[in-house]
């Protein structure tokens, strides 16, 4: 067996994937993503087959604002005990609860008939958002109080895998049964894929890492979960600035990402070709990306892993203002699309598992469903009101360098945060209890 400098071997590499807690995260994360994908794409393809028009198909899109405002009810998921089924323990006992939801709710959808009832089909598709926003909640909070806090990187990439070949699988296989079936029971056979996180559940048992809230002595006390988790955060040294570069890390990518396939459109590049390279080849790339981003958790630290992410994010949108200098290339969008997908693989590793450890464990499901939220509401309004203005102004050229400057003050922002100590100061109990400390490894 071949044995590193340093006394390891290719099995020591694989070891921390095939543990526990980062198998039972890749099951969470495939449960996790077919909801999305069921009023996503594959419910736009349904009502488009069903011939509904393209205004009312769009405004569908609202299904997936309780994704957005989950932290609403987050505390419910922590502070409220469920009768009955909640001897099995807080988490287990929502987890199964809320997939029983989503089964639910996803069969319901599967009923609804657009064609005699859009109104009926709307309300049908919101209940699927917010069950599986809901099914999100616990999720999240029963992924980082099963992973140690030396497994958060590798927890968070094997939760990426999962979601990605959720989300996909539950497309495809609702496309085949489909257009062999009918779409009734291509719905009903994607509700199928909110058993692996049940299952993980009752597998693994309760988290050991769990702390309950609040002592359950009256309701007065349980409500007291609707500000604590809050309170709690903004207590912590430096909180305002941590919530600022939780609010401010993504715009960069978000509006790069935006606009792409406005870009590709204009350089005149075939569906087939868009097909290929944007889902095709992006999609292996970015798997390849939460590899890696697993990989420099482990070796470099929470902080400076976190640091290389944001900045291969920033540099990565260099390669589209390229694309569009150079025009209509396949090799250029190749290599664009790599580049993009294993930055953002990378990504979506690291920085999850630092939002992960911002977490107190009394709190997970509350403070996590807060931060995911902040991560993305600021990036929707300024993408969605300021992207196609900026093109308009500046080109494909230079609005892809002012997206690159736009990532800058996040990627600043998390340096002065680390050379400062306010990353270590406000590492939550999710970073620090159980073997390993999420504050190893200082920054470069």
């Amino acid at each position: 067996m071949a044995t590193r400098a340093d006394g390891t071997t290719w099995r020591d590499g694989i070891r921390p994937y095939v543990e526990r807690g980062p198998v039972a995260a890749f099951a969470l994360g495939v449960s996790s993503g077919f909801p999305y994908a069921m009023i996503a794409a594959t419910l736009t393809t349904r009502l488009a087959q069903d011939g509904i028009d393209k205004k009312t198909v769009t405004a569908f899109s609202l299904a997936f604002l309780a994704y957005n405002l989950k932290f609403l009810w987050a505390w419910v998921v922590d502070g409220v005990r469920l009768p009955v089924i909640g001897r099995l323990g807080q988490r287990v006992s929502w987890l199964l609860f809320a997939g029983t939801l989503v089964i639910a709710a996803v069969v319901h959808l599967a009923f609804a008939d657009p064609r005699a009832s859009i109104a009926a089909t709307a309300v049908a598709a919101v209940l699927v958002g917010v069950a599986g926003a809901t099914y999100d909640i616990v999720i999240d909070a029963y992924r980082i109080e099963i992973l140690e806090p030396r497994q958060l990187g590798v927890g968070s990439g094997m939760s990426q895998y999962g979601w990605r070949i959720g989300s996909a699988g539950a497309a495809s296989l609702a496309l085949i049964v489909a257009a062999r079936y009918g779409w009734t029971a291509a719905y009903c056979a994607c509700a199928t894929l909110a058993l692996p996180a049940m299952l993980a559940a009752l597998v693994v048992g309760e988290p050991r890492r769990h702390r309950d809230p609040v002592r359950r002595r009256g309701m007065g006390e349980a409500l007291a979960a609707t500000w604590q988790p809050f309170t709690e955060f903004f207590q912590r040294p430096g909180a305002v600035v941590i919530l600022l570069f939780i609010l401010i890390h993504k715009i960069g990518d978000t509006l790069g990402q935006l606009v792409l396939r406005l870009l590709l459109d204009s350089l005149g590049f075939s569906n087939d070709e868009i097909a290929l390279y944007d889902v095709g080849v992006g999609f292996w790339a970015f798997l390849v990306g939460i590899f890696i981003g697993g990989w420099l958790y482990a070796r470099l630290g929470m902080k400076r892993s976190v640091l290389l992410s944001l900045v291969l994010m920033a540099v990565s949108n260099v390669s589209f203002a390229l694309l569009a200098a150079t025009g209509h290339s396949n090799l250029g969008l190749a290599g664009a699309m790599i580049f993009e997908n294993v930055a953002s693989g990378i990504g979506g590793v690291t920085v999850v598992a630092y939002f992960s450890a911002l977490c107190d464990l009394r709190f997970t499901a509350a403070q996590y469903a807060l931060i995911s939220a902040a991560s993305s509401i600021v990036g929707r309004i300024v993408t969605g009101t300021t992207a196609g203005a900026l093109v308009e102004r500046f080109g494909y050229v230079g609005f892809y360098w002012l997206t690159v400057a736009a990532a800058l003050p996040g990627v600043l922002l998390f340096f002065w945060m680390g050379r400062s100590g306010l990353i270590d100061r406000s590492v939550g109990s999710a970073g620090t209890e159980g073997p390993g400390d999420a504050r190893d490894g200082r920054m470069a």
